[in-house]
Formats: structure tokens, sequence, C-alpha cells
């Protein structure tokens, strides 16, 4: 699969605050979470962010609390990855789980400028700049991984192989 968007570059320690300001925690619903993503961290984000825009971070994105708003608001809002030097450990099980890819660069945010427009093959684990004078690679993902990300995340997939053993059942 390959992503095609714009960058939106962000520091270290991008916490969950930052990414979805608690005040807006009174509704689960992602329309509402989407209006309001990123909103600590950047004001203009929400209104100016594409279906398959990227994000590129320092380290220790996603740290702070657990809440999965924070990935459900990135995700509504279209953003088609989170890459950055580390993740906060929940944040990126979280994302997984939700199906938003999460993925680790040593130099991405080194590489990239804010508003760049870029290529991403998950496959080959590719960033590069439309027009390839820059480039980066991501590490690349365990199977298991790359399975539940394929299937929109972990409930989707476990409903699938659910419906896929009923089905054997039934044969």
């Amino acid at each position: 699969m390959i992503s095609k968007g714009r960058v939106w570059k962000f520091g270290e320690d991008i916490n969950t605050d930052l990414i979805i300001p608690g005040r807006y925690l009174s509704s689960y619903d992602p329309a509402h979470l989407a209006k309001h993503a990123m909103e600590g961290a950047n004001k203009e984000f929400a209104a100016g962010v594409s279906h398959g825009d990227l994000i590129i971070a320092g380290k220790n994105f996603g740290c702070g609390s657990s809440r999965e708003q924070a990935v459900t608001s990135l995700k509504a809002a279209g953003v088609s990855a989170v890459i950055a030097k580390s993740f906060a450990r929940i944040f990126y099980r979280n994302a997984i789980n939700l199906g938003l890819p999460a993925l680790v660069s040593n130099d991405a945010s080194d590489v990239f400028a804010d508003g760049d427009l870029v290529l991403l093959d998950f496959a080959l684990g590719l960033i590069r700049s439309e027009d390839g004078a820059k480039k980066s690679s991501t590490e690349k993902l365990p199977p298991h991984i790359e399975q539940i990300l394929a299937a929109g995340g972990l409930v989707p997939l476990v409903k699938s192989k659910v419906r896929s053993a009923e089905a054997n059942k039934k044969t």
C-alpha cells in the first residue's frame, strides 16, 4: 500500500492531551474528535489536514494518558500514518489496535519539513518526497502487526477470524 499526503511535523514528547485535549472527551464520536485533533499542538491541524496526510514527529509521540481517543481523532481526521523516532508504548498499541500505522524512523523528522508532499510505501518502509529529493525509511513491522493493520485494527481482525472459523464449521 502507498499513501500520498502532506507532512505535518511535530517535535518531541507530543502527549495525548496535545493530540486531543481532555475538554473534548465528552463525546466519543470520531467526527467530533477529528474536529479537535492536534489542537493542543497546532490549532490549524484539524481544519487543514487531508485524507492521506502523515504526521512526522520526534521521540516519545503519544506520551501521557492512555486515551484511545487520541488515535481515534487522528484516524478520523484522515491521517494515514504517524511516523516518529519513538512512541509511548500505550499510544503505539492503541494505534495498532485501532488500525492506524505507527512507524518508527530514526531520521524522518530530520529529513522532512512541515508541508512536504511525500509518498509512503508501507511494504518497503520507504518515505520519499514527491520529487524524490528527500528519502527516509521506517523500521519493518512484524507480520502479526501488518495483519492487524491490513484488517483495519484488532477488533476487525478478530471478527474476521471468528466468521471464518464459523464458516469452516458449517462445511
